[in-house]
């Protein structure tokens, strides 16, 4: 079994910086993407920020909503994904859920998230 955790949301005024932290634990023989998604009220769930790594490469891809603004990183060695967001505005206000494709070590691939943090942008 696969766990996913997130931390860091929070309340914070227009302009400001939150960081948020995923980390995947449990029989993971590998892990292939690490996502970031986010719902806002009355939205579907939506991808805005993904990372993969071929040997040394990282490859990254950001929605335009937030390209400039937002910047995901990952440390393999810890199975954790971040996400840095700067210059937030009000309409980045959504539950942020991480997503991770996995292997087990039983050899099974399949999806994993997290419970969701909110993140509220408000003055």
């Amino acid at each position: 079994q696969v766990q996913v955790v997130e931390s860091g949301g929070g309340l914070v005024q227009p302009g400001g910086s939150l960081r948020l932290s995923c980390a995947a634990s449990g029989s993971i023989f590998s892990i292939n993407a690490m996502d970031w998604y986010r719902q806002a009220p009355g939205k579907q769930r939506e991808l805005f920020a993904r990372i993969n790594s071929r040997g040394s490469t990282w490859y990254k891809w950001y929605q335009d909503s937030v390209k400039g603004r937002f910047t995901i990183s990952r440390d393999n060695a810890k199975n954790t994904v971040y996400l840095q967001m700067n210059s937030l505005k009000s309409e980045d206000t959504a539950v942020y859920y991480c997503h991770v494709g996995a292997r087990t070590t039983t050899m099974v691939l399949n999806d994993y998230w997290g419970q969701g943090t909110q993140v509220t942008v408000s003055s």
